[in-house]
């Protein structure tokens, strides 16, 4: 018996750069004037200890969303980059006020990106930095031929306007860049870490389960159009799930598992039965006794799978997750 195919794997150019910048600045005007009443204090104060004369705060049209946006079309024409050519849209924000769908499938969307893998970074002041290091290696490693990284905020829905150690710091404003290949080296390799030990140095002074706690009628819940989605699941996701195989040059009779998420037993079975999978193929149902643990549900199941002896190490299994966005993605992974 021959040895079983592995997908192909991804490749890329050996360089990355960035090749377009944009920004977005809010028309607001907000002297230290304007602040300094509410924190006791006056403009040479605040000039002496942070150099600070004056901050933009958004207007309650200029969202994140539409900021971002903004940034990022200035971005992609100073590229001279379509958006049609924009693999994924990674967004840093602190400010992004709704747990799901992501900020980033929103401004893909108001850009014209056609089917861009989009998704937020959450890494406070660092986030720009985070996104840029995963934007070039996403490029190296060709899972997007260009990356357009946002970074967009509206710091002043999130500070305490009556303390005097924050209301006067900080802004609202968005910035973008474009990332893309290099025939020579462009950027430094990421030099990137955390210290755990002092995060309440920088930190929230609630969480959000105390706001429902608080005012339980008016917790942001999550909503679902389950027929819709079921519908969109079934028959869109099946083309997804293909097309992933065609990428890796495999074919379903060579895979050992399908997992995909966990979102509902008729939606994973219709999913089996239209990608007609052999019978040899493991098909996770971990949904039955786990439930949907939305972005845990892949990873529980290959566990389930694993520690059951339905699949061994080392095997080819097809792994697709999708929801609020609608987002998706799907890839052929070999089993640890």
């Amino acid at each position: 018996m021959s040895a079983p195919s592995a997908p192909r794997p991804s490749t890329g150019p050996a360089h990355a750069r960035i090749i377009g910048v944009g920004g977005y600045r809010p028309s607001r005007v907000v002297t230290n004037q304007e602040i300094a009443p509410r924190i006791d204090s006056d403009d040479a104060w605040i000039r002496e200890r942070s150099g600070i004369t004056e901050r933009r705060w958004a207007t309650e049209q200029e969202t994140v969303a539409l900021m971002g946006a903004a940034a990022a079309e200035k971005a992609l024409a100073h590229a001279g980059v379509t958006a049609d050519r924009i693999g994924c849209v990674l967004v840093a924000t602190s400010t992004h006020f709704r747990q799901l769908p992501a900020l980033a499938a929103d401004i893909a969307h108001r850009i014209g990106t056609v089917q861009a893998a989009a998704f937020d970074l959450s890494a406070a002041c660092a986030g720009f930095t985070h996104a840029l290091a995963v934007a070039h290696d996403l490029v190296r490693g060709g899972s997007a031929g260009h990356v357009l990284v946002v970074a967009t905020e509206r710091m002043s829905d999130l500070i305490d306007h009556d303390d005097r150690a924050t209301a006067f710091l900080f802004g609202d404003g968005a910035g973008a860049v474009v990332v893309g290949p290099s025939d020579t080296p462009a950027s430094g390799p990421v030099v990137w870490g955390s210290d755990g030990a002092r995060s309440a140095a920088i930190d929230q002074s609630a969480s959000w389960l105390e706001l429902r706690h608080a005012t339980p009628s008016r917790f942001p819940a999550l909503t679902m159009q389950g027929q819709t989605v079921f519908r969109w699941a079934v028959h869109e996701m099946a083309h997804v799930a293909r097309q992933a195989l065609d990428e890796a040059g495999l074919d379903a009779a060579e895979l050992d598992a399908f997992i995909p998420h966990q979102a509902n037993l008729r939606i994973v079975d219709a999913l089996a039965t239209a990608l007609r999978l052999p019978a040899h193929v493991a098909v996770a149902r971990d949904i039955v006794h786990t439930g949907n643990t939305s972005a845990a549900s892949i990873p529980l199941a290959i566990e389930h799978l694993l520690t059951r002896g339905d699949v061994r190490s080392g095997g080819l299994a097809l792994t697709i997750g999708f929801g609020a966005g609608l987002s998706y993605a799907a890839q052929v992974i070999t089993l640890p």
